[in-house]
Formats: structure tokens, C-alpha cells, sequence
């Protein structure tokens, strides 16, 4: 596991893991809307919307959330690579709430190794409508995803 932020950009931060599975297990999981919430390590997501589909470039996903207050989010995927890369950019799922919140990306990058694939996830607001605002969670964050990559490794060995 480790944290690369880079010199020039201090709003992205990644994390990686080697997990002992084969790459197109992991990202049919990453790809299932439905089964998210089996891995979030930040203890926020509930449940996707009903009727998700497999994930593609373009598709825009529902979720429910919970962070103190209920809410929901819809995201898009953004980045797209079969069994290699995906990466999905939430924002409010009430119009109005778009100036105040939303933008950043979840990326997920798989390489397939001997006995395994090395997974890396990025939290990367460069794009989020206030990154200063959300600078303060990164440490947090870094702790969520650490914990997801051990939930995601956990599902798809079970």
C-alpha cells in the first residue's frame, strides 16, 4: 500500500495493493454498481440504484449515500478500459447542489501481475468544484481506501 501524491499536484492521492485474483474478476466487481457498497471502505455508500446496469464509458450510476446526513449521488464513468481502468465522477444528484459540491474522480487502475493483479485507487480532485474544501480529507481518505482495496481483496478471494 502506499500514497503517491505527486510534487506538482497534492490533489491526488492513490493507494495499491496486490490481490491475489485475476484482473477480470476485479473489474466485473468495479463494474457492478450494485456490489459497491461491499467494498466501500468509508462506510458512506448504501446502495446503488435500481436497475444498474454493468458499468461502460459514458453510464451514469445512482447511489445512495450516508455521511452523518442521507443523500444521493449520481456519477459518470469518465475513464474506461476493459479489465485495465475505470474511473467514475460523482456529483449531487439535486441540480441545484452541483456549485456547492462534486467533481472529483475514483480511478481505479488494474495491472495484471504473476498470481494476481496489482490494484491502485486514485482520489483525484482536480476537478472538484471546491478542491480547498475537500483538501482537509485527504488522510481520511487515504485510510477509506486502503480499507476498500483490503474489502475489495476480501470479496473477490472469498
Amino acid at each position: 500500500m502506499t500514497d503517491t501524491p505527486t510534487p506538482d499536484n497534492p490533489d491526488i492521492a492513490s493507494v495499491e495493493r496486490f490481490i491475489p485474483a485475476p484482473a477480470d474478476v476485479i473489474f466485473d466487481l468495479l463494474a457492478d454498481p450494485s456490489r459497491h457498497h461491499e467494498i466501500d471502505g468509508s462506510g458512506t455508500v448504501r446502495d446503488s440504484a435500481e436497475g444498474s446496469q454493468r458499468l461502460a464509458l459514458g453510464s451514469k450510476f445512482g447511489m445512495s449515500m450516508k455521511a452523518g446526513l442521507s443523500y444521493s449521488m449520481v456519477s459518470t464513468v469518465v475513464e474506461f478500459e476493459e479489465n485495465r481502468r475505470i474511473a467514475w465522477q460523482p456529483r449531487p444528484s439535486i441540480s441545484f447542489m452541483r456549485w456547492l459540491a462534486g467533481g472529483r474522480i475514483w480511478r481505479y487502475e488494474l495491472e495484471p501481475r504473476e498470481g494476481g493483479t496489482l490494484v491502485r485507487e486514485t482520489w483525484d480532485i482536480t476537478q472538484e468544484v471546491h478542491p480547498r474544501a475537500v483538501r482537509g480529507l485527504r488522510s481520511k481518505t487515504i485510510d477509506a481506501m486502503t480499507k476498500t482495496l483490503e474489502r475489495l481483496e476480501q470479496v473477490v478471494t472469498a
